[in-house]
């Protein structure tokens, strides 16, 4: 259904203005003309734009303050409004001051939160809930603040392991640029008053070819990366796309297994996290995979949470997975068995957060050291296909 916002006059004459929910504008017309208005315009209205959620490190942030609260036994609602004066941003003091408010009257600390979805993650409402019924509310709130320091860890190592040689990469580009465009022609001048064309090395023609289509090159590549970024932006948009976008990620050498590992690691401790706050274990595998943000994972975990709420052991429910590890399974199973299940995924986590901080060291250590052996030798070749014509020259004058 669409709103639409019309103008009409009733049948006494007067102008009326409103607005009216209906399928389509002609089905709005028709309304309008069963309430007898005659109908002088009828337009369909903009979505409102709705509320975004906290910014990532600002919710960190409050997050890491109300578990300090917490944990030194203020009161929940007196430690937000002393919180509230402390934050610099006008919408977050209202939105503390509200929620202390709302407190303060009477309403449970779930109800507050989820009158608040669009501005806090899903089930942070409930989180809480779990954390004062059980009188664990600190030692839940530092968990969650551990997979969430986690997850922007592991973005910003990601983000510096590919952003250093990327700028490496990009200052050969404007060096080599230049020398294509400003060197190698003056060489080419000279060498073709010292030799025929015909009798240059390969080489050497094939960097004087490349120096008289620099413009082009450049042109073709700005449309080439243009193109992927479009292209991964539509496949971004539903989820078929997204999963073969992460199939693209998980083939790629090393980042693949850190990507795997990242997300595995952000789903067991979001996992833990969902327990403790009293979900079975189906809704707590589809809660986290989707708090891993793996399409894949959603995919498999949903058949999973299927074949256990039909009854079926996790093990056996668990055995098509390729994107979760039968290990990951088994050590659920042995928590469940041993009431350590919470202990068991974290741990869990840490052990895939550590294979994904590994990987990503690993991506440091090789990403740099491969950018600089490429650019130095296509260097090497460029001067080598300048040097080649005159070495050439010499040996036969020599001679």
């Amino acid at each position: 259904m669409a709103t639409f916002q019309y103008n009409a006059l009733t049948s006494a004459g007067r102008l009326m203005k409103g607005s009216i929910e209906a399928g389509s504008h002609d089905e709005a017309n028709e309304l309008l003309k069963q309430m007898k208005l005659d109908v002088n315009s009828i337009e369909k209205s903009q979505p409102k734009k709705s509320k975004t959620a906290i910014g990532r490190n600002e919710f960190l942030l409050f997050n890491q303050q109300l578990a300090s609260i917490t944990k030194a036994g203020i009161p929940l609602e007196k430690g937000l409004r002393e919180l509230a004066h402390d934050v610099n941003s006008r919408s977050m003091r209202k939105l503390i001051d509200a929620i202390a408010g709302d407190l303060e009257s009477g309403m449970s600390i779930e109800m507050a939160f989820e009158k608040r979805q669009k501005h806090f993650p899903p089930l942070y409402g409930r989180i809480l809930k779990a954390g004062v019924e059980t009188g664990r509310l600190s030692e839940m709130l530092t968990s969650l603040n551990r997979h969430l320091d986690m997850s922007n860890q592991t973005r910003r190592i990601v983000f510096e392991a590919l952003s250093y040689p990327a700028v490496i990469l990009t200052l050969a580009a404007v060096i080599t640029t230049g020398i294509f465009m400003y060197v190698i022609p003056q060489f080419g001048a000279i060498l073709s008053e010292m030799t025929d064309d015909r009798h240059l090395p390969g080489l050497t023609r094939a960097f004087l070819n490349m120096s008289q289509n620099i413009a082009p090159f450049w042109i073709t590549v700005g449309v080439i990366i243009a193109g992927i970024i479009l292209i991964t932006v539509l496949l971004s948009t539903f989820p078929a796309g997204r999963r073969f976008k992460e199939s693209i990620l998980l083939s790629l050498p090393v980042f693949g297994k850190v990507y795997h590992s990242s997300v595995l690691s952000r789903m067991a401790e979001a996992m833990a996290i969902m327990v403790a706050a009293g979900c079975d274990m189906p809704e707590s595998l589809r809660l986290s995979s989707n708090a891993a943000s793996s399409e894949k994972l959603i995919a498999e975990s949903e058949v999973v949470a299927g074949q256990i709420e039909q009854g079926t052991g996790i093990l056996e429910a668990g055995q098509f997975c390729r994107m979760i590890p039968r290990l990951f399974f088994y050590s659920i199973q042995l928590g469940s068995q041993r009431n350590e299940l919470q202990d068991n995924l974290y741990s869990l986590g840490q052990m895939y957060a550590e294979q994904a901080q590994f990987g990503q060291s690993r991506l440091q250590a090789m990403l740099l050291p491969l950018m600089i052996i490429f650019v130095g030798c296509f260097l090497f070749l460029t001067i080598l296909s300048m040097f080649l014509p005159m070495i050439q020259i010499i040996t036969v004058i020599s001679s």
